[in-house]
């Protein structure tokens, strides 16, 4: 792994994004958090993943220059597909996943976070899914997994609006557990993660396990829906308009088309 170092401490894995400026989610990082997941499945020391970014961010974001590599929207809805595939695996992992926040987790950032089983956050981060600014939709189960965590109407809002909410927020809505001061988040994402180390690995196992039987098979099938969706969005020339706005740096104007 180039992307994503790990160091140990105790039974914990810190696993930390380098992927500057702004950790963005490419589809190299998504390999590589697949990467990561296997290389601590079978190892029997880690009990506990820490997952986080260096620099400024947790992830700004998906890594918008790779969308004017694909080119076509079967392409973009297989890209979706296969991101959706490792988060599931995440959200599903039999060892809990921390994602600890700082800064910002927008667009596939937040979908990453989301698939993780805790997020602790600073007051100050930033949490959104701004895809619809750049006329596109989120495409790693994001349409899916924030209504379950802070509802419809909220979902809606952050989504249409592209509007992100701040941790404090973030906790009050559902969508982190904990929010603290910048320079304390570490150290209490570190003592939340030895909490839970000290857990059974056999027991955590099957309580993770259990959680995922929350899901009913309409979850699936809006994920599957999600990357059909993804890949008609970016055929668009509303999306062509919002990626070459962003590479811009200005303002789209969308004509619905």
């Amino acid at each position: 792994m180039t992307l994503i170092t790990m160091e140990k401490d105790g039974f914990v894995a810190l696993a930390k994004i380098n992927h500057p400026p702004a950790n963005a989610l490419s589809s190299k990082l998504i390999e590589e958090v697949d990467q990561l997941l296997t290389k601590v499945e079978q190892d029997e020391h880690v009990r506990v993943v820490i997952l986080y970014g260096e620099g400024r961010f947790f992830s700004a974001g998906a890594d918008i220059k790779e969308f004017t590599s694909v080119e076509s929207g079967e392409a973009f809805s297989k890209m979706s597909a296969n991101g959706q595939k490792v988060f599931e695996r995440l959200e599903n992992f039999p060892k809990p996943v921390i994602a600890s926040i700082h800064g910002a987790a927008l667009g596939g950032g937040l979908e990453l976070a989301m698939a993780c089983h805790i997020r602790l956050v600073t007051k100050s981060s930033k949490l959104g899914l701004p895809e619809l600014q750049l006329g596109l939709i989120p495409g790693f189960a994001g349409t899916q997994r924030l209504p379950r965590l802070v509802g419809v109407a909220k979902a809606a809002e952050m989504m249409l609006t592209s509007d992100p909410i701040s941790g404090e927020h973030a906790v009050q809505w559902g969508l982190a557990n904990h929010a603290f001061d910048d320079e304390e988040l570490m150290e209490n994402t570190l003592n939340f993660a030895k909490k839970l180390a000290n857990k059974s690995p056999i027991a955590v196992k099957h309580a993770l396990h259990m959680l995922s039987y929350s899901k009913n098979q309409s979850f699936y099938d809006g994920v599957e829906a999600e990357a059909k969706s993804f890949g008609e969005v970016f055929g668009s020339n509303d999306a062509k308009e919002g990626i070459q706005a962003f590479i811009e740096k200005r303002q789209p104007t969308f004509t619905g088309k």
